[in-house]
């Protein structure tokens, strides 16, 4: 499982998987019960695939996804955008990339057609679109809004 992390209790010592989305919600030790220790280290945007979007986007109260592909200019320029808000919003919504070209199945579910294309989920429902490059402000109030 790619999308977890392992976290050695510092109490008893056993080694609990926990999920990335979930590292913001303070886990505590499944044995002992005893709050993990969650690294301060700057957040980075979760890569979604047409294996684990349904249950990495469906578990998330909001979600931002970045559709896009790696030869896209105006996706490169707005890659900065989402790192930002990663690190600014990781511990309150999930933030993902899921890259079109090797994501099909996802891509042709929400018709996506240009890119970048950012999808913003709530309680696992599509709650709005936005197609292009955009100014950073305009994403941040389109998050801050489902929070």
């Amino acid at each position: 499982m790619t999308d977890a992390t392992i976290i050695k209790c510092p109490s008893c010592g056993i080694k609990n998987r926990v999920p990335i989305h979930k590292l913001s919600l303070r886990p505590i030790c499944g044995k002992c019960k005893t709050l993990l220790p969650v690294s301060s280290s700057p957040r980075s945007p979760v890569v979604l695939t047409d294996a684990n979007f349904d249950n990495m986007v469906g578990s998330a109260n909001a979600a931002l996804v970045d559709c896009w592909a790696p030869w896209c200019g105006p996706c490169r320029m707005i890659g900065p955008v989402i790192e930002e808000l990663a690190n600014e919003f990781g511990s309150r919504a999930l933030i993902g990339k899921l890259n079109v070209d090797e994501n099909p199945a996802v891509a042709q579910r929400y018709q996506i057609r240009s890119i970048p294309t950012l999808l913003f989920f709530k309680d696992g429902n599509l709650f709005d679109t936005i197609v292009g490059a955009v100014p950073a402000q305009q994403i941040r109030a389109k998050l801050l809004s489902m929070l």
